[in-house]
């Protein structure tokens, strides 16, 4: 039951009806009841949060990486919300309930500057070596373009991430991995950000490794 305060015009607390009413830092409001959901598991429902289980899982790891990578795509939204939207249109394949990811259709950074060219994946004991032509003067490559560089492990949930890599013109990463890793497949992906910060190329799904 409600209870009314300062007379028919003032405000109430407790619950008339759908209405709630109550009191924050002086202030009087009313909220509406919240309205009740039939059936909140649904084939639909169910399926939706299967596919958004798989994205986060994906993704979470490289949160504070998708902040330079997604920063040009965050309308009033933030950067990894921006990367889980596109993730979740672009990326998702299979029927319920064999949802996967298509790993080759994820982009860990995405914008107008141009990506890497002939990328290339050589793994040595211990590391995994990115490698790439300098094709500074292409589009809006620039050589001091610093490398966007990410490895992903889903099974452990973990990744590896560097947001101010090498130097396109330099044309080599090495990026150390744990040797935990051992026997875990990785997603690796390589993308450029301008050395002011101010250009993102999309990123290259440069292939699945297993770490042997």
């Amino acid at each position: 039951m409600g209870t009314i305060k300062k007379g028919i015009l003032g405000g109430f607390s407790g619950k008339v009806g759908t209405v709630v009413g109550g009191s924050w830092k002086g202030i009087s409001y009313m909220r509406s009841l919240p309205q009740s959901v039939k059936n909140p598991r649904t084939v639909g429902q169910v399926s939706q949060r299967s596919k958004f289980a798989l994205t986060l899982n994906l993704l979470k790891p490289m949160t504070a990486f998708l902040r330079t990578g997604w920063k040009f795509y965050a309308h009033r939204q933030s950067p990894f919300n921006a990367a889980t939207s596109y993730t979740l249109a672009n990326a998702i394949t299979g029927a319920y309930p064999d949802y996967s990811i298509d790993a080759s259709k994820v982009l860990v950074s995405r914008g107008s500057l141009t990506p890497a060219t002939n990328a290339r994946v050589i793994p040595t004991q211990g590391f995994i070596n990115l490698s790439w032509d300098d094709n500074s003067g292409t589009g809006s490559a620039k050589p001091t373009d610093k490398a966007l560089v990410a490895v992903l492990n889903p099974v452990k949930g973990e990744s590896i991430t560097n947001d101010a890599g090498a130097d396109r013109m330099t044309g080599t990463q090495a990026v150390p991995v744990p040797a935990d890793w051992l026997g875990d497949s990785v997603e690796i992906y390589l993308g450029f950000v301008s050395e002011d910060g101010k250009e993102v190329s999309n990123s290259i799904h440069l292939g699945t490794l297993n770490m042997a």
